[in-house]
């Protein structure tokens, strides 16, 4: 007997399938891509990615839109990026087949979940706002913002109100599939993210996720006293 509901199973088969959630995945960082990226990212010809990036905008996953004579595509929203993030926690690891996959790997510092930090370095600045007192965990599946963090926020540049009803959540533990931990999304986690991006503490790299600048182990590390290492050949 079928229960009334959201469709699981539709939304299921879309990702399961191994070219689209290859084609998911390149857009988890909440760039907007071309079909023709989307295709070499998946391994497969333009006509094949076609078929499945119209399959995914009918099923609600991807939005599509025309700039001139060029298409892109996104991620159709936050809670499409959480339920990539949320899948990836609870999947078993690939096993890594080359040097280039292992370089890979040890190297990715950084990313972004949709509009919020992630891996690494997203994990790592949650942990030290906890440390710090600037945030609290307290059993919920979202962080408390302290009358502490809410002056030292503020003295960065970061400016996000508390949701007040709003659907988003404001401090979200988001568990980081790469880390397994939490790091900190919802709008307090987008904000601080665009405020490092503003100040060049961190910069979008033309592939793949972003890099923190010179300047930003500087800034992070009088900001938070976070001290962090090189990324694999890097001085």
């Amino acid at each position: 007997m079928s229960i009334p509901g959201p469709n699981l199973i539709s939304a299921a088969a879309l990702i399961a399938d191994p070219s689209r959630a290859s084609i998911l995945l390149s857009l988890l960082g909440g760039k907007s891509l071309p079909a023709g990226e989307l295709a070499r990212s998946a391994g497969v010809s333009p006509q094949t990615a076609s078929a499945h990036l119209a399959k995914l905008v009918e099923g609600g996953l991807l939005v599509r839109e025309t700039q001139g004579r060029h298409k892109y595509f996104r991620l159709a929203g936050r809670d499409v990026a959480h339920a990539l993030e949320a899948l990836h926690a609870i999947a078993p690891p690939k096993p890594v087949r080359s040097l280039r996959e292992s370089d890979q790997l040890r190297a990715r510092q950084a990313r972004t979940c949709y509009d919020h930090l992630a891996g690494r370095l997203g994990v790592a600045v949650t942990e030290r706002l906890l440390e710090l007192g600037w945030l609290e965990a307290d059993g919920s599946r979202d962080f408390a913002l302290t009358e502490l963090g809410r002056e030292r926020f503020a003295d960065l540049g970061v400016h996000a109100l508390e949701s007040g009803g709003r659907r988003r959540h404001f401090a979200r533990q988001c568990l980081d599939w790469s880390e397994r931990r939490p790091h900190l999304a919802g709008s307090l986690g987008a904000a601080l993210t665009a405020r490092l991006f503003e100040l060049q503490w961190i910069e979008r790299l033309p592939a793949g996720g972003p890099s923190v600048t010179a300047e930003g182990t500087r800034g992070l590390a009088s900001a938070f006293g976070l001290s962090l290492e090189p990324a694999p050949g890097k001085p």
